[in-house]
């Protein structure tokens, strides 16, 4: 995982400004019934750990790291598309420039799946040139390798087209995941269902923490863990800083799992995952003492079957979005830098009695630096239901997120508003668009 990025200098601006429209007419949206998944199957945390190994003789035969430029890098980018390629899947290498060094990307596709809706799950391959980088993110890197030879092992003939990929120079800035985005066409990236991201899943005093950016890919492994019996926090120190970023700001669905950096563990945290209260979740984070003697087996068993639980969920079509009655505003609405609040209006016309109690609110604002904005839903008496506070330290760039909203206090019918303020100056960026399902 990369370190917190700075503040971004001014950004040029990025929308026109947009003359106040009507609510776009609702649609109603019909349930679909929800595909069936084949269970996962239970991946060998043998096999996993044997991947790390083979990463970490290649970064003490390479200078005692795998960092971009190195050798050690190249040598692991190898080593990980012999065994897809003998897998069976079709690989490619993707070259990129960073700091005057070659890097890069490898992308494995498995056969068969719809081409037009395409399910990714990839982690970054490159350490940080102190150390072996065998939890950051070697963990990541096996669980993923792993999984995509289960697949093949299976032969799994999934509803959608799975890749996997892993990325180059994360560590100096996400460089090889953006190129990979920036240089899809916009006919590619909308055929992308979903991106998974595992960075660093094997920590050695290890939390449970789950991105909280699409809510179905949220809900995937949230269900997978209740079913251990495992309590789970929304992942908040990783977010922005890795691969999955890219992905989301191209606003392609995006969700993974982390165990835990250089933040300390609480006793309230040690409590229900065990570990060691006050201290770190990778003491060794970014050093040299980044070695396989660095991963926590259990965790990194559990989520390498996690792993394996998302890919053969999602790629089977369950988890259905929510449906019911939407109704949405696609006009853009600026954002004034450091000003005024600017709301978009929805009318909402045609329900009976109030809202329900837990109110889907979709929300696309782009913004260079989300951190920046406040979000409320502001009932139509005017009440605010705050989705969204400010935080300095989120850096990452905007808001495309779903949100539950109890609001079964409120009248259903009449002028619902997306309220969005930014309070801080520089970053700017606009209301892109919105919605309520009922």
């Amino acid at each position: 995982m990369r370190p917190v990025r700075l503040r971004s200098l001014p950004a040029v601006a990025l929308a026109a400004t947009a003359l106040l429209a009507a609510a776009a007419p609702a649609v109603h949206a019909e349930p679909a019934a929800p595909a069936v998944a084949a269970a996962a199957p239970d991946i060998p945390l043998a096999n996993v750990k044997a991947h790390l190994t083979q990463l970490q003789s290649i970064a003490t035969a390479n200078g005692g790291n795998r960092a971009h430029g190195r050798t050690g890098y190249k040598a692991s980018i190898d080593y990980v598309k012999a065994k897809l390629d003998a897998a069976g899947y079709t690989t490619a290498l993707q070259q990129f420039t960073s700091g005057g060094a070659t890097g890069y990307n490898l992308i494995a596709d498995w056969p068969g799946g719809d081409p037009n809706k395409i399910l990714m799950a990839g982690s970054h391959l490159d350490s940080v040139t102190s150390g072996a980088g065998i939890n950051d993110n070697g963990s990541g890197s096996a669980a993923v390798l792993e999984t995509a030879l289960a697949v093949s092992r299976a032969q799994l003939a999934p509803d959608k087209h799975l890749r996997f990929a892993w990325w180059g120079a994360e560590e100096l800035g996400l460089v090889g995941s953006k190129y990979y985005v920036n240089n899809l066409a916009s006919t590619e990236r909308s055929k992308l269902a979903g991106y998974l991201n595992f960075d660093m899943i094997g920590s050695p005093n290890p939390g449970y923490f789950v991105y909280d950016d699409d809510p179905v890919i949220e809900q995937t492994f949230k269900d997978y863990y209740a079913g251990l019996s495992i309590p789970t926090e929304i992942e908040t120190e990783g977010d922005g800083r890795s691969d999955h970023a890219p992905f989301k700001s191209a606003g392609v669905p995006v969700g993974g799992l982390f165990s835990g950096a250089d933040y300390t563990k609480t006793s309230a945290q040690a409590q229900k995952w065990g570990g060691t209260a006050g201290q770190a979740f990778d003491r060794c984070y970014h050093s040299s003492c980044d070695t396989t003697a660095n991963i926590n087996d259990t965790a990194l068993d559990r989520n390498s079957d996690a792993v394996a639980h998302a890919i053969w969920t999602l790629s089977a079509g369950t988890g259905t979005p929510p449906t019911g009655t939407v109704f949405s505003n696609a006009a853009n609405y600026n954002v004034p830098d450091n000003g005024a609040a600017v709301t978009s209006p929805v009318a909402v016309t045609g329900r009976t009695g109030n809202a329900p109690s837990a109110l889907k609110v979709g929300v696309d604002i782009k913004h260079t630096y989300r951190g920046d904005l406040v979000v409320d839903l502001l009932a139509p008496d005017g009440t605010a239901y705050r989705l969204k506070n400010s935080s300095s330290s989120d850096s990452a760039d905007n808001v495309i997120a779903t949100y539950t909203v109890n609001a079964s206090s409120e009248v259903a019918n009449g002028t619902w508003k997306l309220q969005v303020r930014d309070v801080a100056a520089q970053d700017t960026g606009y209301i892109d668009s919105w919605q309520l399902t009922f």
